[in-house]
């Protein structure tokens, strides 16, 4: 039995053995057709370029011993290659009826475009002037209309310097210690001018210095300028309430309480008897007395007797 499997074994072994090498020569040989095979294509493509130049340069002799190569055509020079139908053709020697025809077309459209523009250009030209010749009425007309404002602008200035001038001039005013009043509102007294002793004061119920007089009124009723002067101030007293300073001259002025409805403003020129307002309804400080005119006047700012001054 050993023996056998031996002997199948070394059989087996040399089958193997002799399947390899045959298949390593198929392999071999296999690789070396293949191999043949593409030298064979490449040799196909290799251009012998020695043997062409030669075979060009035999043909150039025998053209040039001949005059032509042997299919008739021009032998190579070496020079570029040209067309001799073309180079006649454009030549000036030939008469190009088609080519003459497309030129003058050319230059005569050339030539009309040219036209065409110059009388663009006139028309532009023209235009612009009819253009410059109606934009100047309309620019005379704006400058006109511009020299009218800065003449009515430069009227109005001086008109309003004139008028600021006139406020900040003072009038030449004059009220001498033997002037006199008159009366702003005919009405009789109801707290006398006291400086030296203190008067009673109904609304305050109690006694004090009065540097005016306060004359009756009735509400609404108007308060003359009792002399002339000009008008410095005009405020708001919690007291007196909406009073008026005018100046007399010579350091005299004259004080209005208890007004409303002002005809006059600070900068303006009164005369005597001009109304420069109305009775106000009377101050809390007033109101047992009634509607009334405060009536002040100082001298250099001390209080003076108006009643020695009413005529």
């Amino acid at each position: 039995m050993r023996r056998r499997r031996r002997s199948s074994f070394r059989k087996e072994k040399a089958i193997m053995l002799v399947s390899s090498c045959l298949v390593l020569t198929a392999l071999t040989a296999t690789g070396l057709y293949v191999r043949n095979k593409s030298q064979d294509k490449e040799d196909g493509y290799v251009v012998d370029f020695t043997a062409l130049e030669e075979s060009n340069k035999q043909k150039a002799g025998e053209a040039q011993a001949d005059g032509s190569t042997g299919d008739g055509q021009y032998a190579d020079t070496g020079e570029l290659d040209y067309d001799p139908s073309f180079q006649e053709a454009n030549s000036g020697n030939v008469d190009n009826p088609g080519m003459n025809m497309l030129g003058s077309t050319a230059g005569q459209a050339s030539l009309e475009n040219g036209q065409a523009g110059e009388g663009l250009a006139d028309a532009g030209l023209t235009s612009k002037e009819e253009d410059l010749a109606a934009a100047d009425p309309a620019e005379e007309a704006l400058e006109a209309n511009a020299a009218d404002v800065i003449a009515k602008t430069d009227d109005s200035t001086d008109t309003a310097k004139r008028d600021e001038d006139a406020m900040n001039t003072t009038p030449a005013l004059d009220f001498t210690d033997n002037d006199t009043l008159v009366w702003p509102i005919v009405g009789n007294v109801l707290v006398n001018y006291s400086m030296d002793k203190t008067v009673y004061f109904a609304t305050l119920q109690q006694y004090k210095y009065n540097p005016a007089i306060i004359i009756a009124a009735t509400q609404g009723e108007g308060i003359t300028a009792a002399a002339d002067g000009q008008v410095t101030s005009v405020y708001e007293d919690p007291e007196i309430g909406m009073a008026v300073v005018v100046n007399l001259g010579d350091g005299y002025e004259l004080t209005y309480g208890q007004l409303t409805d002002l005809t006059v403003a600070e900068g303006d020129v009164v005369t005597t008897g001009e109304i420069i307002g109305k009775v106000a309804e009377p101050t809390k400080y007033y109101s047992v007395e009634g509607c009334n005119v405060y009536f002040k006047l100082t001298k250099d700012g001390q209080p003076v007797n108006p009643l020695n001054r009413l005529s």
